[in-house]
C-alpha cells in the first residue's frame, strides 16, 4: 500500500509524499529494522511540516517499509556518535521531539499502520498519531531501562493518554516485548489485523476518512489536541469560529442535500 511515487530523503531512509490525497510517511531503514538515526528524525520532521501544509491531504499514514518492523527505534548503532556528549543528547533530544510534536499537532487525522516491530521510538511514533492499527504478529516495546535511555515527560504522557499509568509503568519497568493482543487489551492500538486484512482494512479506513467533511474533522481534531492543552493555553473562541465555520460552509449545504437525495455527498473543504 506504499506508493512508489514518494520522495526520498535522508539518503532513502525516509520517504513522503501524497497520493490520491492521502499524504505518506514511511521509514525505510530496512536493513535495520527501520532504526531511526537523527537524519532521518530531521528529515521525517520536515516532511510532515510540508505535508502540514498541503491543502490537498486529508489524512497522514505512518508506517514503516519491509513488512517486518514498522520501527525499532533509535538506531543504537549511531549512539556513540549521536548521543555520547551533553550537545549531542541534547541535539537529539530536540530534534526528536519536534517530530514527535509535528505529528502529535498535525492538523488532519493521522494513522500508524504497523507491521512487525515497534519498539521504543517507534513506540513513541505510534503513539504521536491518532489511531493505531497493526497485524497479529506486531510486537511493542520500550526497551529504554534496558540502555539507561531517560524518557521525559511529554513521551510517556502521549502513552498515558491511550494506556492507563500502571500500564505504562509495566512497560517501562519490565522492558519487555509485548504482543498484538496485549497492546489491545491496554489500549494501545485500534485494530488488530490479520496480516492479509491490514492493507485493505487501511485502504477502506482512508477512503472512509478522505470521504466526509475536512472542515467537521479538522475541527474535532483542534478540539481533541485543545484537551490536552493547559486549560490557560486554550483558544475556545477559535474552536468555537471552527465549528461555526462548518455550519457557513458549502460542504454543510451539500450534505443536507445529499441525505434528502439518497446519495453520497461530495465534500470540498469550503
Amino acid at each position: 500500500m506504499i506508493p512508489q511515487s514518494l520522495d526520498r530523503h535522508a539518503d532513502g531512509k525516509i520517504l513522503a509524499g501524497r497520493a490520491d490525497q492521502i499524504g505518506y510517511l514511511v521509514i525505510n531503514n530496512i536493513e535495520r529494522h527501520n532504526a531511526i538515526s537523527l537524519d532521518m528524525w530531521e528529515a521525517a520532521a520536515d516532511a510532515v511540516a510540508t505535508m502540514e501544509q498541503d491543502p490537498e491531504t486529508r489524512a497522514l499514514v505512518v508506517t514503516g517499509a519491509g513488512g517486518k518492523a514498522f520501527a525499532s527505534g533509535a538506531d543504537i548503532s549511531k549512539f556513540e556518535k549521536e548521543r555520547s556528549s551533553k550537545e549531542g543528547i541534547e541535539r537529539y533530544q530536540q530534534t526528536s521531539s519536534r517530530f514527535y510534536a509535528s505529528l502529535e499537532n498535525f492538523s488532519k487525522p493521522t494513522i500508524a499502520v504497523i507491521r512487525g516491530y515497534c519498539i521504543g521510538g517507534g513506540m513513541a511514533l505510534a503513539v504521536s498519531c491518532d489511531i493505531r492499527l497493526c497485524t497479529e504478529a506486531s510486537r511493542f516495546g520500550v526497551p529504554a531501562a534496558k540502555l539507561g535511555v531517560g524518557y521525559g515527560y511529554e513521551g510517556i504522557k502521549r502513552l498515558t493518554r491511550l494506556v492507563n499509568v500502571a500500564s505504562a509503568q509495566e512497560i517501562f519497568y519490565t522492558a519487555r516485548q509485548f504482543s498484538a493482543s496485549e497492546a489491545y487489551d491496554m489500549g494501545l492500538v485500534n485494530r488488530v489485523l490479520p496480516e492479509a486484512e491490514l492493507s485493505d482494512y487501511t485502504l477502506d479506513y482512508l477512503n472512509r476518512i478522505r470521504e466526509n467533511a475536512p472542515l467537521t474533522i479538522a475541527a474535532v481534531k483542534a478540539v481533541t489536541l485543545a484537551i490536552e492543552q493547559d486549560e490557560s493555553q486554550r483558544n475556545l473562541q477559535q474552536l468555537d469560529d471552527q465549528v461555526t465555520a462548518c455550519f457557513n460552509s458549502e460542504d454543510y449545504i451539500e450534505g443536507r442535500r445529499a441525505f434528502m437525495e439518497k446519495r453520497k455527498p461530495e465534500f470540498r473543504g469550503c
